[in-house]
Order: C-alpha cells, then structure tokens, then sequence
C-alpha cells in the first residue's frame, strides 16, 4: 500500500482542484454567464452537460445512468492496469502520472454526475445554492459543470471554400473542466509517447510464458 500512496495523494490533489473550481463556478455564476479571463480567447463560460466530456450526450433516461456506470468500471480497470504495471520496476514515471490523471477526471466527473443534482438547485435564474432543501435533480441524474473556454480562433470561411464559404468558424469550440483536460492530456500522451514501451512490455511478458 506505500508503494501507492504518492499516486493516492496525487489523485485526490487533482479532484480536490477539479471540484474546488467547479463549486466555485456553481455558485457564483448563472448558467450561460462568462468572464474574460485573457482577453478574447480565454473565458470562464459557465455551462452544464448532462452527457460526457466535452459537452457530448444523448437525449435518453437511460444515458446518465450508463455513463456513471461506465465511468466507475473505467476507474476500476485502471486501477487494475495500475497495479498491473507496478510489478515491472521500470515502469515510467510519466505513465504512473497518465493513469492517476485519467482515475482523477474519471472521480471528477463522476461526482457531479452522481451528487450534484442533490447537493445543489438550479444556476439559473439565481445563483445555486450548496445544501438545498431540494436539488435539482435526483442521484445520478446531475450535471457535469465545464467552464473553460478558448475561442481562439473567430472568423469565417472563404467564399472560395465549398458548401462552408462564408459560415461562421470558431477554434476552439468546446467548453470543458479540469476532469476533461487530465483525461484527454494523458491520452494523448500514452498514445505518442508510450505506445512503444507497452509493446516492449507485452513482448517481454510473451517471451517469458514462453
């Protein structure tokens, strides 16, 4: 168990950062509110999704639900592959600290999608209250909050470009929190730098049984 405890203190460090500024966010501003933070191309812009990362759903009882379900199985088998590569030595650093950003926004979202529809009433058109008498929604139906928000990039397309001249273009769209950014930061990570090691890993692992 002290072999983990580093991580263990890592991973609650992370959700302790993720669920700080989305409390924050809850309740000091409206749904649909923004502030500027750099300029034009950085705002907190305070939106609420019901569905996976990046705003992503699917307009059915059922999902919310399946999509906590799912995000605790994915939690269980990373700390599963977690434990897995703690018996090889040379286990990078880089890919212990993947797998705990990954089980950190994996908890994260998972406990705005499990409590916070009981632990707050709607942001609009007052601010959320902590605590409610009544939430907003019953467990496992809440909201992820997201407010990070990089409108990079605002013009339109050239005339000259088919079916799309002339239509508005925004880089970068999506509005998303920290539970997002550590899961696809460590994603891209393991698959550009780490794909080779775990090949290494699985040859090593077939010459043996052999």
């Amino acid at each position: 168990m002290r072999k983990f405890s580093g991580w263990i203190i890592l991973i609650i460090v992370l959700v302790i950062i993720d669920q700080a500024m989305k409390i924050w966010v809850k309740t000091n501003m409206l749904t649909g509110q923004q502030l500027s933070v750099i300029g034009d191309w950085f705002y907190l812009y305070f939106v609420e999704n019901p569905g996976a990362a990046f705003g992503l759903a699917i307009d059915q009882p059922w999902f919310k639900p399946a999509l906590t379900i799912l995000r605790i199985f994915i939690i269980t088998f990373i700390v599963l592959f977690f434990i897995r590569f703690q018996r090889y030595n040379r286990c990078p650093t880089g890919i212990k600290i993947c797998f705990s950003l990954i089980m950190a926004g994996a908890i994260g979202n998972i406990i705005d999608s499990m409590f916070y529809g009981v632990l707050f009433n709607e942001s609009y058109p007052n601010l959320a209250e902590f605590l409610p008498e009544q939430g907003y929604a019953p467990l496992l139906y809440g909201k992820v909050v997201d407010m990070f928000y990089f409108p990079i990039i605002q013009t339109s397309y050239p005339s000259w470009v088919p079916f799309l001249g002339g239509k508005y273009f925004e880089f970068f769209r999506p509005i998303f929190n920290f539970s997002d950014s550590y899961i696809t930061i460590s994603m891209l990570i393991l698959i550009i730098f780490y794909r080779k090691w775990y090949k290494k890993i699985n040859l090593r692992r077939t010459i043996v049984e052999q």
